[in-house]
């Protein structure tokens, strides 16, 4: 009731009805929210809770192409980026780094309503800028000229988005900006900075493909610290005594099981062979020497992945060129240019020890 904060009978919360109370209240939200959107008629799909959804939180630097604007922001300032973003709202932006990636998100959005339509289990594409609000038009005009589905917008004008990030239950974080993308994978959020390939590749438009590392991305960095500290030699020594103790898991694993548990939805309906998500393995391990620990530690973990590809120190960047996956996620920045060079749109993870190792 209005009053009763002043009410001088009133009682104190006792700690765990305190600590319950703003979860019962976005509860409460949720449904007055969803009952009054319930009665509005709409064809649009709606985007559904996060407490459900796999969100994937893009910035607007990742989701188009905005070298030349932020070319203004850095020799001109603030205002006149502002001022250059108004004039040209109906200037339709390029695609950035992670833009493909998230049409791909949105087929299989598509796919998943046809067998599921009252599931809300899927993609929720954020964008996630701090940007100032009086851009918000243009990012709005090039967003729909795409016809991505993108309902949730967090423009935080200069201030950092990573409580948003928590607010929103996001799953996974992908900003052209490093240090934010630092501060998310201290925070806890899988996260990694998009690098724009350097050659155009058509990508497949009817399946999504993500390519993941190993260490320090899926798994912990504790074998890769091995390998930097004492050598190959007492890696591969270390990976076979160790070959039955499962690895500790990475900041990408939890993003690896979202994409398992909407595959074993395909699989579900008779839809493996034509599954529209597929993910692959690219790691510098050898398979001989030190494969077999992370094959186990993955069945442990009772995730698949659809290709293993163990490269024995070869470079990434030709077999990700006959994958031609959406995104690349690596820890390490020597693989992250590879890759970029061949045309992979490649995500640095910035996690582990190979950060230590990494040239400025």
């Amino acid at each position: 009731a209005p009053g009763a904060m002043s009410g001088s009978g009133s009682e104190e919360p006792q700690p765990n009805q305190a600590a319950e109370d703003p979860q019962r209240e976005a509860e409460q939200d949720w449904a007055a929210a969803k009952a009054f959107y319930d009665n509005v008629v709409t064809q649009r799909v709606r985007p559904p809770k996060p407490q459900n959804a796999i969100t994937v939180a893009v910035s607007s630097r990742a989701l188009f192409n905005l070298v030349e604007e932020r070319k203004i922001y850095e020799e001109h300032g603030l205002e006149k980026y502002v001022e250059y973003q108004q004039n040209n709202e109906n200037v339709i932006l390029k695609p950035g780094p992670a833009f493909y990636f998230v049409k791909a998100l949105e087929h299989v959005n598509a796919r998943l309503l046809e067998l599921y339509p009252d599931d809300e289990e899927r993609f929720d594409i954020v964008l996630m800028t701090n940007n100032h609000a009086q851009v918000g038009v243009r990012l709005i005009n090039s967003i729909n000229h795409y016809g991505l589905t993108i309902e949730r917008f967090c423009m935080t004008g200069g201030e950092s988005p990573i409580g948003y990030l928590t607010a929103y239950l996001t799953n996974l974080y992908l900003s052209a900006d490093s240090d934010k993308v630092q501060e998310a994978i201290e925070a806890g959020i899988a996260s990694a900075t998009m690098f724009t390939a350097n050659k155009d590749v058509v990508y497949s438009d009817t399946q999504l493909r993500v390519a993941f590392d190993g260490d320090a991305v899926i798994f912990s960095d504790e074998s890769e610290q091995i390998f930097k500290e004492q050598g190959l030699d007492r890696f591969f020594e270390h990976e076979q005594l160790n070959e039955n103790k499962p690895l500790a898991q990475g900041p990408l694993k939890g993003f690896l099981e979202d994409l398992g548990k909407l595959q074993k939805k395909f699989y579900a309906r008779n839809e493996r062979l034509n599954c529209p998500i597929r993910t692959y393995l690219v790691t510098a391990r050898s398979a001989a020497s030190s494969g077999a620990r992370v094959l186990k530690t993955l069945r442990s973990w009772g995730l698949e992945i659809d290709e293993a590809l163990f490269l024995a120190g070869a470079p990434k960047g030709p077999i990700l060129v006959k994958i031609r996956p959406h995104i690349f996620f690596d820890d390490q920045m020597f693989h992250i240019e590879g890759a970029q060079k061949l045309g992979t749109t490649a995500a640095h993870v910035p996690y582990g020890i190979a950060q230590k190792y990494s040239k400025s």
